[in-house]
């Protein structure tokens, strides 16, 4: 009788084991294990943007000795060259521009033209006054300067005759106390280009910048 509630308690004990033993590796395997996070992929820097093209002077052998943009302010207005490209006038891109905006028949200072030369430029109002340039009143403000004896003459759009303070091309523009005007601007050139100079006469007042300063 001992013997038999002896083996029953020995078996009773062995089936405890056994059921704890499963239950220990079925909870273990419910564990999600960690994973290692993947560290994420570094970022790459960012590209360097090209530097914008303000001016071809250095193809004609010309060293600056300022780097547009560069400022004038006389009277009130101020005048910013922004860019200063000089094209072959024969060239598709002067062609191309001469098309586009009728600078078809010139009639000024240059008839016979080496050069066309685009400018962008930003003029702002900061007078008290309209500053105009219009049917009745066509004093230029500002002149570039290359050579002492060469000319340089402005030229005008005929595509943008009737409309004011165009932004591609202006041919009239009139800015009351405050605005300002963002264009560009056409010449003709028929020398060599020897120096560089921005001037500019308003309300009374001067004001001049050597963008290339003459060797003389």
């Amino acid at each position: 009788m001992k013997k038999n509630i002896l083996r029953a308690a020995l078996t009773t004990t062995m089936l405890l084991s056994m059921v704890s033993g499963q239950n220990v590796i079925t909870n273990a395997a419910a564990v999600t294990p960690v994973t290692a996070s993947t560290p994420s992929a570094t970022a790459k820097p960012a590209a360097t943007p090209a530097p914008i093209m303000r001016d071809n002077l250095s193809k004609y052998g010309l060293k600056k000795d300022l780097e547009l943009p560069v400022t004038v302010t006389a009277g009130g207005l101020s005048y910013t060259l922004e860019k200063f490209m000089i094209y072959d006038f024969k060239s598709k891109d002067a062609q191309n521009l001469v098309k586009q905006f009728k600078y078809d028949s010139f009639g000024g200072m240059v008839s016979n033209p080496k050069h066309f030369i685009w400018t962008k430029i930003t003029i702002i109002n900061n007078s008290k006054k309209t500053v105009k340039r219009t049917l009745d009143d066509r004093k230029e403000k500002w002149t570039l300067t290359l050579q002492r004896f060469g000319q340089i003459d402005e030229i005008w759009p005929k595509a943008n005759v009737k409309k004011l303070n165009n932004k591609e091309a202006y041919y009239y523009y009139t800015l009351k106390p405050g605005e300002q005007l963002t264009t560009y601007q056409a010449y003709l050139y028929d020398k060599d280009i020897n120096y560089f100079i921005i001037r500019l006469y308003h309300d009374g007042g001067f004001d001049e910048k050597f963008v290339v300063k003459s060797p003389e």
